[in-house]
């Protein structure tokens, strides 16, 4: 094999698992071929691939030697990597087969099913740049070899002339030059940061790739002691702990650890090892650390991770929300006819009050978790941020009390930002709120808007274009490198008990992710927190929001019949009660069934207002049906679920307040 292959060889021969992995692929920019058979596989191997994506069920049971007999006949620059798609991980506990695996293959990554697409990218892009290194090795090992041929040819041409002990010496003295030419590019060449150093720790050699990634010559480290070199002198405590490891190294021991340093391009995670070299006395004569970037690894794995987590809590949110909607249902709506028919009671206007800001409390959590989730319902739309921050100025005031200052800087000319105006305001109030309870003596908060390209890889996992750059930055106690890695899981929370849910910032996580935007935090202890978010930008300007408008609902002035149909007797009853009181006439159901034989009886509603999700049928299938009866009939669908995105009608949010449900309903009748 001459040709440098870029191209994935993909065995995948069950389902559509092939195709969907090629898909991939080619989104990310790289081609794949689909291998059908195992001997087909091992041909296209043979033929030429960057690196192989096989499922663990394709080799499980299959006679392996042809791709054993491949993968022992490679050249010594070649280790083809490849990624293997497994039910049960690479853990020899979980997954006994794996051992297997790994000896036949080599070389293998393990990618868990269920997997993100990111992750299979990540882990792609990985092994594509490992195949690359391995071609530029070839490279110098076939100079290296040429260059060996010209020697020696040279060296028979010379020893043909003269027979002198001078020649024989030249000649010899060639030979050892050019093996140590050899044994330097494969040293220099290498894409693992190498280097030497002498028994007590003092650098005398270090490859291209390790000088490249401190930015520096070989000039600036040599001669110095390693553990305060610039790999590990920009990591607090990091020169210590590698000081530690060399003196254990030199008294004879390998030591290897994986380890996170700061150098020029951010915060990098490695594979570090040192480990001794011997005389034939047995002597300790040097010293020989290695290490190997493995943070893209590391972030692949973290990203799984994330992604199941956010799996799991949506499967729950989901049925969660729907029963908890539907319990808050007749509680909304019976304390706020109390309160509507108790008007002159001001205790009793108080206590009503204090129910419905608790409801609305609990409404608050359940969109929470629906938004850490990415399962709440959005409704994206051109915004103006920099107004949207300014409208909400007077509620930060108020929420964050008097010790605190507020800075607003906002770019007046900003592109409007695709979002959900009311999902976008309770994130900043989340952000603002946190930063309060940072400064419990008092601070400043900072709140900036401005317009960002981003061309580079990134931290906030964002793809290239223009975002409006959204920060909110405290000057409160800070949070150390643990705690704000842990901050936008769910639940997880630093207040006391009944301070706070551990919702906030996940919620705006979420959110970000689910609007194809970011989110970073920055914090250190005693330096206060900035979190940024990212939101996708678009080519027009947005008006700034309209003001609330706190009026009540205009009562009806036409009268109209309502069939009411929903399974749970309380939510029914409650809702029959809030229109009954607006002065609608309503007839309630329990089931489709019975609606359909209501209307089958000669009922001829105005309005059809019904749950969507019930024993026997769907509300919009049972609206379907009846509109073909009555087609001038209205439908409103009432649903506790937030991802119900094929309802093709107007539809209204579980739990509802009384004036919510009676405008909806009739803006269906009064506005034809």
């Amino acid at each position: 094999m001459t040709h440098s292959s870029e191209t994935a060889a993909i065995f995948t021969p069950l389902g559509r698992d092939a195709s969907v992995a090629r898909a991939i692929l080619a989104e990310a920019g790289m081609a794949g071929t689909i291998a059908r058979s195992l001997p087909a596989f091992v041909a296209t191997l043979r033929a030429g691939a960057a690196f192989a994506v096989v499922t663990e069920e394709a080799l499980r049971d299959a006679d392996l030697r042809h791709l054993a007999g491949f993968i022992a006949s490679q050249p010594e620059w070649s280790d083809l990597p490849f990624i293997l798609i497994t039910e049960r991980g690479g853990g020899v506990e979980r997954n006994p087969a794996a051992g297997r695996m790994i000896e036949t293959l080599g070389n293998v990554t393990f990618l868990e099913r269920p997997f993100h697409p990111t992750t299979l990218v990540s882990l792609s892009q990985s092994a594509l740049r490992a195949r690359r290194r391995q071609y530029q090795a070839r490279a110098s090992l076939e100079s290296i070899r040429l260059a060996a041929a010209a020697e020696k040819a040279a060296k028979r041409e010379l020893a043909s002339l003269a027979a002198t002990l001078e020649d024989r010496v030249a000649a010899a003295t060639a030979q050892l030059k050019s093996s140590e030419a050899r044994l330097r590019s494969i040293f220099e060449t290498s894409y693992q940061y190498q280097g030497e150093m002498t028994p007590d720790g003092i650098l005398i050699d270090a490859n291209a790739t390790s000088l490249a990634g401190i930015e520096a010559r070989l000039e600036d480290v040599v001669g110095k002691p390693f553990c305060t070199a610039p790999w590990f002198s920009a990591t607090p405590g990091m020169p210590e702990v590698v000081r530690e490891a060399v003196a254990r190294v030199a008294a004879g021991e390998t030591v290897r650890q994986e380890i996170i340093v700061k150098l020029p391009a951010g915060w990098r995670t490695f594979d570090f090892s040192v480990r001794p070299v011997r005389d034939e006395s047995g002597r300790i004569v040097a010293l020989l650390p290695e290490a190997m970037d493995i943070t893209e690894r590391r972030m692949a794995e973290e990203n799984l991770l994330q992604s199941q987590k956010l799996e799991t809590i949506g499967q729950l949110t989901g049925g969660v929300a729907h029963d908890f909607n539907n319990l808050l249902t007749p509680i909304v709506g019976s304390i706020d006819l109390l309160r509507r028919k108790l008007m002159g009671d001001e205790r009793a206007q108080t206590m009503a009050s204090a129910g419905l800001q608790s409801a609305e409390r609990a409404k608050l959590l359940v969109n929470r978790l629906l938004a850490f989730a990415r399962r709440q319902t959005l409704e994206p739309r051109p915004v103006d941020v920099g107004s949207l921050v300014e409208g909400m100025r007077e509620l930060i005031e108020r929420s964050i009390g008097p010790t605190i200052a507020v800075e607003v800087a906002a770019d007046p000319d900003l592109p409007a930002a695709q979002v959900d105006p009311n999902q976008m305001e309770l994130s900043i109030l989340n952000l603002v709120v946190n930063a309060r309870d940072a400064m419990p003596d008092g601070g400043r908060i900072t709140i900036a808007a401005s317009l960002d390209a981003v061309t580079a890889p990134n931290l906030a996992g964002l793809r290239h274009g223009s975002y409006v750059r959204l920060s909110v930055a405290d000057t409160g106690v800070g949070m150390d490198a643990a705690t704000a890695k842990r901050a936008v899981e769910p639940f997880y929370t630093t207040k006391g008990v009944g301070e706070g849910t551990g919702l906030g910032l996940s919620m705006v996580h979420g959110l970000m992710a689910q609007l194809g935007g970011g989110m970073a935090i920055d914090s250190e202890p005693g330096r206060g927190t900035q979190i940024t978010l990212w939101l996708p930008a678009l080519d027009v300007r947005a008006p700034a929001p309209a003001p609330f408008d706190g009026a009540a609902v205009v009562k009806p002035t036409r009268r109209a019949s309502i069939l009411l149909v929903d399974d749970e007797a309380l939510v029914r009853f409650a809702t029959a009660d809030m229109l009954r009181d607006a002065g609608y006439e309503v007839v309630e159901a329990a089931s489709a069934a019975e609606a359909q034989e209501r209307v089958r009886a000669g009922l001829a509603p105005d309005v059809l207002v019904t749950d969507q999700l019930m024993p026997g049928g769907r509300g919009t299938d049972l609206a379907s049906g009846l509109r073909k009866k009555l087609p001038h009939l209205k439908v409103l669908v009432a649903t506790g679920y937030a991802d119900m995105p094929d309802i093709r009608y107007p539809r209204i949010a579980k739990p509802f307040a009384a004036a919510e449900l009676v405008e909806r309903v009739r803006a269906l009748v009064e506005v034809a």
